[in-house]
């Protein structure tokens, strides 16, 4: 295992972290606007928030199941994507294209090294 971290994972920690924080506040917000069933929603929001931090902090230091966890949720948003471009939503095109080049990178030598693979 490398000892430095690669920049694009950085980067890719870092998006998911503010990914976690946006889904910490639409969580606040629903809660705020819909305050009995909000709580639900709110509850939704909070664990995916959650989430999203416990993945950026496995990419930060080159945990292994960060590493898959990654691949599997990008697989899943271009299946998403893929989908949302069937019934017309064109603009999914550039998520099924960022997600793409996640998975590209991830699969870089260096990077997979810095997750022990």
């Amino acid at each position: 295992m490398q000892n430095y971290r690669p920049f694009g994972v950085t980067i890719i920690a870092v998006l998911l972290a503010i990914g976690g924080v946006g889904s910490l506040l639409s969580g606040i917000t629903v809660l705020a606007l819909i305050p009995l069933l909000g709580i639900l929603v709110a509850g939704v929001f909070f664990v995916i928030g959650l989430a999203y931090f416990a993945v950026a902090y496995g990419l930060w230091i080159g945990a292994n199941w960060a590493w898959i966890i990654t691949l599997v949720l990008c697989g899943i948003a271009i299946l998403v994507g893929i989908g949302s471009i069937v019934i017309g939503h064109v603009g999914s095109l550039f998520l099924i294209v960022l997600n793409g080049i996640v998975i590209y990178y991830l699969y870089q030598p260096n990077v997979k090294e810095y997750f022990g693979r």
